[in-house]
């Protein structure tokens, strides 16, 4: 088996402690995906497994073996920018950059939850098939992700500008 990252195959660790962020970072030397705090609780690790968001700080490399990781560098295509990577620089959703890959990702997984009908804690409609990213949905989705240099109003708009053009009217 393999982990499948960013399309392509990498053998899993032969050490079964690496964490998934250690393994992309210090491994396969992808610095794309940030070590913030190392436990849990910023969001700057974030990366998407089979589509899904996850901490990579707190998950096991070998977890994943047989799996589609993608990371911030698996994003772009060919030389074209992901929409969000292209809103983040438009909207200035940045400022020391450090959390905008786990953003990004996390940006792109929470959308996809929305599509899939996943209720957040202020979905107000438990039973609704679709779900609209409104300003309060939004902010409630992306409260894992911390920006500790005062960027957050740009990633908000960048996010919304992608996915949700009536948040942030």
């Amino acid at each position: 088996m393999a982990i499948n990252i960013n399309g392509t195959p990498h053998d899993p660790p032969d050490d079964p402690r690496v964490s998934l962020l250690d393994h992309l970072r210090e491994r396969l030397g992808m610095p794309g995906t940030k070590k913030g705090c190392d436990q849990g609780a910023c969001g700057a690790c974030t990366v998407l497994a089979d589509g899904e968001r996850i901490l990579s700080c707190l998950a096991l490399a070998v977890q994943y073996d047989g799996r589609a990781i993608t990371t911030i560098e698996g994003l772009a295509t060919g030389d074209g920018l992901h929409p969000l990577q292209q809103a983040f620089i438009d909207e200035d959703g940045f400022q020391c950059g450090y959390c905008t890959p786990g953003q990004i990702c996390s940006a792109v997984g929470m959308a996809a939850e929305a599509r899939r009908g996943v209720p957040s804690q202020v979905t107000a409609d438990l039973t609704a098939e679709r779900i609209e990213l409104g300003h309060d949905e939004l902010r409630e989705r992306m409260s894992g992700n911390l920006c500790r240099c005062g960027a957050h109003n740009g990633i908000v708009a960048a996010i919304g500008r992608t996915y949700a053009p009536e948040a942030v009217r």
